[in-house]
């Protein structure tokens, strides 16, 4: 599932080329999670005026609204001239005369839906209840801290959770709590002062690494330029169950929360 790195990235592989882009043309392929939100031909004209990201959300601004993109569990996005016709699993192009945004999505979880603005009901449903964002000035430790001690969730589930802090998803999260000492199972309100700051400092250098590293690619990731990514070859402790510890020997272990894979190194993660 791509997370917080892997839309980053994918935000810098086009957000240069297509800005100042005059849309063209729209084209639907299968239903997606949510609806557009508009009849297609609303869209042509209108000129891509930039590229932001929250959390995992793309945001398009345009020149008439907002298009808000989500890759879903499967999806990645493509630009370029001359694609190739639609398949059977790409199901938005957003054809401009600099190229040619598509949306390529096997399991259909993605979404592509357009807004008059952020303040829009429809943006504030999606944005609204999203937390700080990790590799902004507005990760505040204090902030931080203070939502740690009003939570007695296992800090792991905590961290996914995403109204807290957005964007560490499963691998990160293993490797941020690895990278601070802390277990997965910590209750996110006894964590102390010290290594909440420890904790702090893990989350933006582990994704500003991931991101510096294309983000991860298990299975078919790649930006819209198609590069994968190389994160997980340098993962110190995801997907190494029973592999020894970098760090200290010990072998990693493999615990569940809830429906999700968490590994630690029992000797670098004490409590």
């Amino acid at each position: 599932m791509p997370e917080l790195p892997e839309v980053e990235v994918t935000r810098r592989s086009f957000a240069q080329a297509i800005s100042g882009a005059r849309i063209e043309s729209v084209a639907l392929g299968k239903p997606l999670r949510w609806p557009l939100g508009c009849e297609p031909q609303l869209l042509v004209g209108q000129q891509v005026l930039g590229l932001r990201r929250r959390g995992k959300y793309l945001l398009a601004d345009t020149s008439g609204g907002l298009l808000l993109l989500h890759l879903g569990m499967s999806g990645s996005l493509r630009f370029a001239h001359g694609l190739p016709p639609a398949g059977a699993h790409d199901h938005f192009d957003l054809a401009t005369d600099r190229g040619t945004l598509r949306l390529h999505d096997p399991r259909r979880f993605g979404a592509v839906v357009y807004a008059r603005g952020e303040e829009d009901p429809v943006a504030v449903k999606l944005l609204g209840g999203l937390g700080m964002e990790p590799l902004s000035e507005s990760f505040s430790l204090a902030a931080f801290q203070d939502g740690l001690k009003k939570s007695r969730m296992p800090i792991k589930q905590l961290l996914l959770g995403g109204r807290l802090v957005v964007g560490v998803g499963n691998i990160y999260a293993s490797e941020v709590l690895f990278l601070a000492g802390i277990r997965p199972t910590a209750v996110a309100s006894r964590i102390g002062p010290a290594r909440v700051r420890k904790l702090h400092a893990a989350i933006q250098t582990v994704l500003a690494r991931a991101v510096e590293l294309g983000g991860s690619t298990l299975r078919d990731f790649s930006s819209a330029d198609g590069m994968a990514g190389h994160f997980q070859t340098q993962a110190r402790v995801y997907g190494r169950d029973g592999a020894p510890c970098h760090v200290c020997g010990a072998p990693i272990r493999l615990l569940r929360q809830g429906q999700r894979s968490s590994y630690f190194c029992p000797g670098c993660q004490r409590a």
